[in-house]
């Protein structure tokens, strides 16, 4: 299947299709959707089975380019920019393995994602000489992961709306301390109010013409580079079985990029969407009802308190049925067939402490509150199912989370330079109450 042939509807119905261009740089479709690909392409087994010797910049490069129109040679460069660092796998005990996501310049899972849309954004700016103005949420790690892909990136001007009293510091002063063409903004509230704030920006007629875009996960740019990394992790550890994956979810971008990579052919038996305490899905794959959260739970993985999830619209127009911004779901989804492939589970915040300890008094592991809602919540679906190879996703560097790790294990987790040397930069933000 050629790129050219895919093009892009809005979960809501009610917009034309666009180019992959066209979504990428709108980030949000006119009617409030999110944009999805008409047709997603299938690779051959052959092909996956021959990622195994490719780098990784290689197996992204393979993915992008069934979504897009770019010439070979720029999406090459572009992803060999993007993945100039290691993606390390370790094996836990028997089977279960570790899939870490932080050794990149914001030591989050977001910089695969982020780096890679930044330079997809400026390929096509440049060709027609134009701006953008980058308006995104974030609940932690998308700030700093964005803020840093664009910065002093021409022609991109980004403003960044975080919760106030729901980020840590080092998550902040990633945003905060960059300054350039990059402004952030502390909203007195929750991620979904930040959240609100940027879907009405998108939505307003007289914002139209300034150029808006968005670089969280409701961009079709930031999720499609996301799928490679599954790819990878089977390339390395599960030859010719099929694997688990368990991902710790907020915003769903993440699952949603493990979603498009087993409709594209990756031997995949089960993802587990690992929640906190904001338990929105698990209690919709398991009643058919759902209910957002307002307000969202405050929890310790941070990044992941989101109390309506907006990838949820592309996760269930994946199996066939319609939900709206607001999460009004108008045409129920087959059930059947996403409780097949997903497993919900939430986990408290005790469990997320008791997970940090047991994995590092055991396994010597540091693990943060995100990577340990994933691994707890693989634990528990592997109490009544056997598997194959596990492979838990771990989104952040434990020096992230330096408070909560202290009281798990008694230990300070190691700094990476990278954010050791926030603490001399001059921090700088704007305040606004939430609407």
């Amino acid at each position: 299947m050629s790129s050219k042939e895919i093009r892009y509807y809005s979960t809501n119905g009610n917009a034309e299709k666009a180019s992959f261009k066209e979504a990428l740089l709108r980030g949000q479709a006119p009617d409030k959707g999110l944009y999805m690909p008409d047709k997603i392409p299938k690779l051959s087994q052959e092909l996956i089975r021959s990622m195994k010797k490719m780098p990784y910049s290689e197996i992204a490069f393979t993915i992008i380019k069934q979504f897009t129109d770019i010439p070979e040679e720029h999406l090459l460069k572009i992803t060999r920019e993007a993945y100039d660092f290691e993606i390390p796998l370790e094996r836990v005990y028997g089977n279960i393995h570790l899939m870490r996501l932080d050794k990149g310049p914001t030591c989050s899972f977001k910089d695969f994602a982020a780096r890679t849309m930044a330079r997809l954004m400026q390929h096509y700016l440049e060709k027609e000489n134009k701006k953008l103005v980058i308006l995104t949420a974030t609940s932690g790690d998308t700030g700093s992961a964005v803020a840093n892909a664009f910065y002093k990136v021409k022609g991109i001007r980004v403003i960044v709306l975080f919760p106030e009293k729901e980020v840590s510091e080092i998550q902040r002063r990633q945003m905060t301390t960059l300054g350039n063409n990059i402004i952030s903004i502390a909203i007195e509230g929750k991620f979904d109010d930040c959240q609100a704030l940027v879907k009405q920006a998108f939505a307003d007629p007289e914002l139209q013409d300034i150029g808006l875009s968005s670089a969280n996960s409701i961009n079709i740019g930031r999720l499609l580079p996301q799928s490679a990394y599954y790819f990878y992790a089977y390339s390395r550890l599960a030859a010719k079985e099929e694997a688990i994956f368990s991902v710790p979810s907020g915003n769903f971008g993440n699952l949603m990029g493990g979603l498009i990579a087993k409709r594209m052919g990756l031997p995949v038996s089960k993802f587990i969407a690992a929640t906190n305490e904001n338990d929105e899905f698990p209690n919709f794959l398991r009643t058919g009802r759902y209910a957002a959260i307002r307000p969202s739970r405050a929890c310790i993985s941070n990044a992941m308190n989101v109390g309506h999830p907006s990838n949820l619209a592309r996760l269930i127009a994946l199996y066939g049925g319609r939900m709206d911004e607001k999460g009004n779901i108008l045409k129920q989804p087959d059930m059947d067939k996403m409780r097949e492939g997903i497993f919900a589970a939430s986990i408290s915040d005790n469990e997320t402490r008791a997970t940090i300890k047991e994995v590092y008094e055991k396994y010597r592991k540091i693990l943060e509150p995100h990577g340990a809602v994933a691994f707890a919540g693989l634990q528990r679906f592997l109490k009544n199912n056997k598997a194959g190879i596990c492979i838990s996703l771990e989104t952040a560097d434990p020096a992230k989370f330096p408070d909560e790790i202290r009281k798990a294990i008694n230990i300070k987790p190691p700094v990476p330079r990278a954010l050791d040397e926030l603490k001399y930069a001059e921090d700088k933000f704007e305040k606004i109450p939430a609407c």
